[in-house]
């Protein structure tokens, strides 16, 4: 058995054309003047110790000559090729069965959201499949849709449940999120999202009253025997849905027993649920297509990040949220996928260009939204987000000789993304990159 020495280090990626910090100070969120232009290092390297945490990031001769004699386990020369952050996808809603890819046809007929959801369609249509599917089905299709977006470059994803409705399916999508959170390579944050609809049958009433007075303490009970590891709180505030009120309710639960709050909110109508979410001291609010001037300068004082999701807007033809106005009040914004069977994305890559031409944001925008800020929307960013020392090593590299590429070049990450490394390790390989 061989013995790690202080010299012996994980990885050794040398010679990069462009590493792309995104931080460089520590910072734990970026507002709009820290967006405008990251960090970069041009010819550099980065280190990495055996407890997978970035040691070293610099240029080439100063690493160099700094790690002189080290040995390393794995070293990767990305000459002509560019290092950036891991990817980060704070909204994702990956755990279901049945297939709404005749809803899609419903959509471009010009059926709304809602329409379809009164037909029908919907979250319904997917709850009564996950319901009947076993534990090992649904693990099965995580787990397969969690390699595409590790392959996409996204290296830590919030999982919701949020399609069984009742206690029965709830816990067992949450017991699905925590066997692929340890099987799987890619960093998990996971969410208990119980009031993602108000179940067939119940009133809104009783279904805040199942939720707060028999889902939660069950999940607690759960969490304390160490069965489950959940980290945030998911309610649908929107009309027809869960009304202010109630999500408050629910809301207070789940922050009284540890969870992070981090809610839909103002999607379809302005329901003040940015307001609501700054009082109650939410670490973030999605989707806000309908925030109010209100609603943003509560964010921007509350710290209360916003998770803009371009491909809802795009496919279900809402308005764009307002990310240039919440940018301007100081709003901490950042990007998510919504990954879920009506919103059918897994690639962040996408995303961050949907965010650019639709949103108008900045490409530097785009990759601090998915990197720093996605990572303080999960509470993560103490350890991800970044390629600073003493963080996680969690990096791409990237056969391109500049970094905007990945967002320039839509669709084109299949083929642009030629490794993904977590925690220092080797988890994506790809040997069919064909450069720019």
């Amino acid at each position: 058995m061989s013995v790690k020495h202080e010299n012996d280090f994980r990885l050794f990626v040398k010679n990069a054309k462009q590493v792309v910090l995104v931080c460089n100070g520590g910072e734990r969120f970026l507002t709009k003047d820290g967006m405008q232009k990251l960090p970069v290092v041009e010819n550099g390297s980065l280190i990495i110790g055996n407890d997978g945490l970035l040691k070293a990031v610099g240029p080439v001769d100063a690493i160099d000559a700094r790690y002189k004699g080290a040995s390393f386990d794995t070293v990767i020369d990305a000459s002509g090729m560019v290092v950036i952050p891991g990817l980060i996808d704070v909204h994702t809603h990956p755990v279901w069965a049945g297939d709404r890819v005749h809803e899609f046809a419903m959509k471009l007929a010009g059926a709304t959201y809602m329409e379809v959801h009164q037909a029908g369609g919907g979250i319904h249509f997917t709850v009564e499949h996950t319901r009947r599917a076993s534990e090992e089905q649904l693990l099965v299709d995580l787990t397969r849709r969690l390699t595409r977006m590790l392959r996409t470059g996204t290296t830590l994803v919030e999982c919701k449940s949020g399609y069984g409705l009742d206690l029965e399916t709830e816990m067992k999508m949450l017991a699905v999120i925590e066997r692929a959170r340890l099987a799987s390579p890619i960093c998990i944050s996971s969410t208990y999202c119980g009031a993602h609809a108000v179940p067939r049958g119940k009133t809104p009433a009783e279904a805040v009253e199942d939720i707060v007075h028999i889902q939660l303490p069950r999940l607690q009970e759960k969490m304390t025997k160490g069965e489950l590891q959940v980290d945030n709180i998911d309610v649908f505030c929107e009309k027809g849905v869960f009304d202010l009120h109630s999500t408050r309710t629910i809301l207070q639960a789940g922050k009284d027993m540890g969870l992070q709050l981090n809610f839909h909110g103002d999607e379809l109508h302005p329901m003040n649920s940015a307001q609501l979410g700054a009082q109650l001291g939410a670490l973030a609010i999605s989707h806000l297509e309908e925030v109010t001037d209100e609603g943003i300068a509560a964010m921007a004082k509350s710290k209360t990040a916003a998770v803009l999701l371009p491909t809802t807007a795009y496919i279900l033809r809402l308005p764009q949220p307002r990310a240039r106005d919440m940018l301007d009040a100081g709003v901490i914004v950042a990007l998510g996928s919504d990954f879920n069977p009506n919103a059918y994305c897994c690639s962040m890559p996408m995303v961050m260009h949907l965010a650019c031409v639709n949103m108008r944001l900045s490409m530097d925008q785009a990759l601090a939204a998915a990197t720093i800020n996605a990572a303080y929307a999960l509470g993560r960013s103490h350890s991800h987000g970044s390629l600073e020392a003493g963080k996680e090593a969690n990096l791409l590299i990237v056969d391109c000789p500049r970094w905007e590429h990945l967002i320039y070049q839509f669709g084109g990450h299949q083929e642009l993304i030629k490794y993904v490394i977590i925690k220092g390790e080797v988890v994506y390989e790809n040997k069919n990159t064909m450069s720019y």
